[in-house]
């Protein structure tokens, strides 16, 4: 990856998770999730007004998170999947590693256990021995 696609990518997931980052948004996009919505339909079971979903709405716009169609007097609000499919690519690129770690220390531990127990049997035989 180019620097300037790495700084790019890391500008789009700065403005991804930003936007996720508060709990009204995040409910805007699950209501989007089931299809587009008028910002008038949108702002129905919030308890604020449609100038504040609008502000909401201009903070997912700016990441990506959502677009603004025009269908005659309305402007149909959907989402967009693009920058949550780039969050969850990232996302998993690093559970997969934390994953490969935590295999890593699972194997480790089982070795120590083992360790343990045969150090533990040995030093059973020996004072059986002992006591002959």
């Amino acid at each position: 990856m180019k620097a300037i696609d790495y700084i790019q990518t890391g500008e789009r997931l700065d403005a991804t998770f930003a936007a996720l980052a508060n709990p009204t948004r995040r409910a805007i996009l699950a209501r989007l999730a089931t299809g587009e919505l008028s910002v008038t339909a949108l702002a129905e079971p919030f308890s604020m007004t449609q100038p504040a979903i609008s502000l909401h709405l201009k903070v997912l716009e700016r990441a990506g998170l959502v677009s603004r169609g025009r269908d005659a007097q309305r402007r149909p609000v959907r989402a967009e999947p693009k920058p949550l499919e780039e969050a969850t690519a990232w996302l998993e690129s690093y559970r997969t590693a934390l994953e490969a770690n935590f295999q890593r220390l699972d194997a480790l531990l089982e070795e120590m256990k083992h360790n343990e127990r045969t150090r533990r049997t040995a030093q059973r035989l020996t004072r059986r021995r002992s006591k002959r």
